[in-house]
């Protein structure tokens, strides 16, 4: 039924193209007095182009008003523009990108046109060698049909644009970046479709928190869909479905349209739909997500970051003497500080993501200047509780009350941000296929976990009584906590150092010790009662500010050195590698991931699992999320993680990869591939 209404929809759109062809001139000019009704002319990104580089050329177009051109695809009536190129010897033109259009219904008939001003870009390779100053005449001539809601018009025009070869400077920028945002971007993920009894159903994944307005497929691949059938959009998790109405035999290319003037380029083929989620569905994924992250949450107080801090706090109680209501109030103030924190960063990610960008958790520290920052507040901290200075009010780690209490939590949750234990990757993860609120409720989960020893520390009157008797055993256990909080500035200097260069860690080298001698200046006012300076805290602000401008504006280092015998990830390099029907492990990691690194170093890097993976011809891929690269972190939100460590294995028969545990083991990769 729907291949014979196609068959008739074409019959009838050839015919009445014929009959416009023969008649219609003629009648358009004597209505309006020209055959004109879409202003075009080329427009060059820049009026010299460079030899041996690429040029971008625009073909800027106004319809007039009441009149609209039409896109690559028609849909069921009209006809696409043609282009010929006349081009200096050696100059070669590519397709055409066509920005994304809009529909009009006329007479049941769907049409994918432009009624507003419009602009295909084609880039030009200007060939090397071309000396300054040599003329490039570029010539076009199209064909194309304009219509009104009443006439169809075929129509021609000769374009001409000379330039000359120069440095390349872009002269049309501002024009170009707005043409630019109109042209589909590339789809990182693969679509999937799906024929029943109704139709098709086209899944494209899309983060659940990306804002979608008004969706609507374009269909590149002639006869894939009914043009004029209705489209139905819909919501699956990660994952948005267009239903209509088609029968498609093989690969679909198309548009989805996902905004104003916005689109996405995407490639589907057949395979499974993912299930639309009942409620329970998503009551019971989040009630799981939850309480891992609470049990992430608890894990990460072992990690040297935050174990000092937890640790001078508990102390704190039992140094003090502090009442029942005392430690209770204390136990609450540093679980608020902690919760807040982890909302904040929670409410921070669901935001970034919802703009479109691939964030995850500890997503700051993809930014040097973050890094940097983290490191001077490691290294502050260090000192303190090495003895060099007391923290001036208001006072927090080691200190009673309420607010000390709540800025030690907030300090504990904001440091603890580059660590990702076992359970967190899959809570974060499925809380970012969540409704917003179940979301957060997950990172306030992370928080509790967090904050769960100093809660108990608090509430729990048997467990203060378990705590060591105060003394001068206390100063020794404090200068013993510092040791962890300088290794915990080390690693973030080694992190600075792979990401940024070895000039943002010198600089990094030189405010911690600039940080250093302001800290010692104020200990000795201390020392001789006097307050900690507001000089000092001004100059620690500077530092702070400073160092953080400056190392954001260093230039970026070249690639980094990759593993022997491994690959940097690449989804062409995963598929050339799955088509081989290689067994292939993937990892993803980042220097700031400290999970990441002590799973290399233990299992992955290790000499029998090196071995293991050559006898079973298992290839490695590594993808490094170290500076946050946009299309790696789409494809780990694909897999349901927030962040790093990601580790995938496709055995070679198989359609999906194996999500593996976060924590490795030797033996558990040494069997991949057997």
């Amino acid at each position: 039924m729907i291949q014979t209404r196609l068959a008739m929809r074409t019959l009838r759109c050839v015919l009445m193209t014929m009959l416009l062809a023969v008649c219609a001139p003629a009648f358009a000019e004597s209505l309006n007095g020209s055959s004109q009704h879409l202003t075009m002319r080329l427009v060059a990104e820049s009026a010299q182009p460079r030899a041996g580089a690429p040029l971008t050329i625009a073909i800027a177009t106004t319809p007039e008003q009441g009149w609209h051109g039409y896109w690559r695809v028609p849909g069921d009536a009209g006809f696409p523009a043609t282009i010929d190129w006349t081009l200096p010897k050696g100059v070669t033109a590519g397709e055409p990108e066509w920005p994304v259009p809009t529909t009009l219904l006329i007479a049941g008939l769907m049409n994918y046109v432009y009624e507003a001003p419009y602009a295909p870009l084609v880039t030009l390779q200007v060939p090397a060698g071309l000396a300054a100053g040599t003329r490039l005449p570029i010539r076009l001539k199209t064909s194309y049909l304009v219509c009104s809601a009443t006439i169809c018009v075929p129509e021609e025009q000769a374009l001409s644009l000379d330039l000359v070869v120069g440095d390349g400077a872009a002269t049309q920028a501002e024009a170009f970046a707005g043409w630019r945002r109109a042209i589909p971007k590339p789809l990182d993920a693969q679509a999937t479709y799906a024929v029943n009894a109704d139709g098709v159903r086209i899944a494209v994944p899309i983060p659940a928190s990306a804002e979608v307005k008004d969706a609507f497929f374009f269909p590149v691949t002639v006869g894939a869909i009914d043009y004029a059938a209705p489209q139905k959009v819909a919501r699956v998790g990660d994952t948005l479905t267009i239903a209509t109405k088609g029968k498609p035999s093989g690969p679909i290319e198309g548009v989805l349209r996902i905004g104003d003037g916005l689109g996405l380029a995407v490639k589907a083929s057949p395979g499974a739909l993912p299930a639309a989620p009942t409620t329970e569905s998503v009551w019971t994924t989040a009630l799981v997500a939850l309480a891992g992250a609470v049990l992430g949450g608890l894990i990460l107080n072992i990690m040297p970051c935050v174990f000092p801090i937890l640790s001078l706090k508990a102390l704190s109680l039992a140094r003090g003497g502090a009442s029942e209501t005392d430690a209770r109030r204390e136990a609450l103030a540093y679980t608020a500080g902690v919760v807040l924190v982890c909302l904040g960063l929670g409410a921070a990610i669901l935001g970034l993501r919802a703009g479109g960008s691939a964030v995850g958790w500890a997503f700051q520290l993809q930014h040097p200047a973050a890094i940097v920052v983290l490191l001077l507040l490691s290294v502050a901290i260090a000192f303190n509780l090495a003895g060099l200075f007391e923290v001036p009010t208001p006072r927090f780690a080691g200190e009673s009350g309420a607010s000390g209490a709540f800025a030690t939590g907030a300090l504990a949750a904001f440091i603890a941000t580059p660590c990702t234990g076992p359970f967190m990757g899959a809570a974060l993860g499925a809380a970012l296929v969540l409704p917003w609120p179940a979301a957060m409720a997950v990172f306030a989960g992370l928080g509790i976990g967090l904050a769960l020893p100093f809660l108990a520390i608090g509430f729990v009157p048997a467990l203060r009584r378990f705590l060591p008797k105060p003394g001068a055993w206390m100063e020794t256990f404090r200068r013993v906590l510092s040791v962890p909080m300088f290794l915990t500035a080390i690693a973030l200097g080694y992190v600075l150092g792979r990401q940024a260069g070895v000039e943002a860690l010198s600089w990094a080298l030189i405010a911690a010790l600039s940080v250093g001698v302001v800290l010692w200046i104020g200990g000795l006012r201390q020392r001789t009662g006097r307050a900690f300076g507001w000089a000092a805290l001004v100059a620690l602000a500077i530092v702070f500010v400073g160092s953080g401008a400056l190392i954001a504006k260093l230039p970026t280092p070249s690639a980094k050195t990759e593993v022997a015998g491994d690959a940097a990830f690449t989804e062409a390099k995963l598929a050339s590698l799955r088509s081989e029907k290689r067994p292939v492990f993937v990892y993803f990691t980042a220097d700031w991931c400290l999970t990441c690194k002590v799973n290399e170093k233990a299992a992955i890097e290790t000499a029998g699992v090196r071995d293991a993976f050559a006898k079973n011809k298992v290839a490695v891929l590594i993808g490094d999320w170290t500076d946050g690269d946009p299309v790696m972190g789409r494809f780990i939100q694909a897999h349901n993680r927030a962040g790093v460590p990601l580790y995938l294995y496709y055995a070679p028969s198989a359609a999906e990869p194996t999500v593996l545990p976060q924590v490795l083991t030797p033996g558990l990769l040494a069997g991949l591939g057997e």
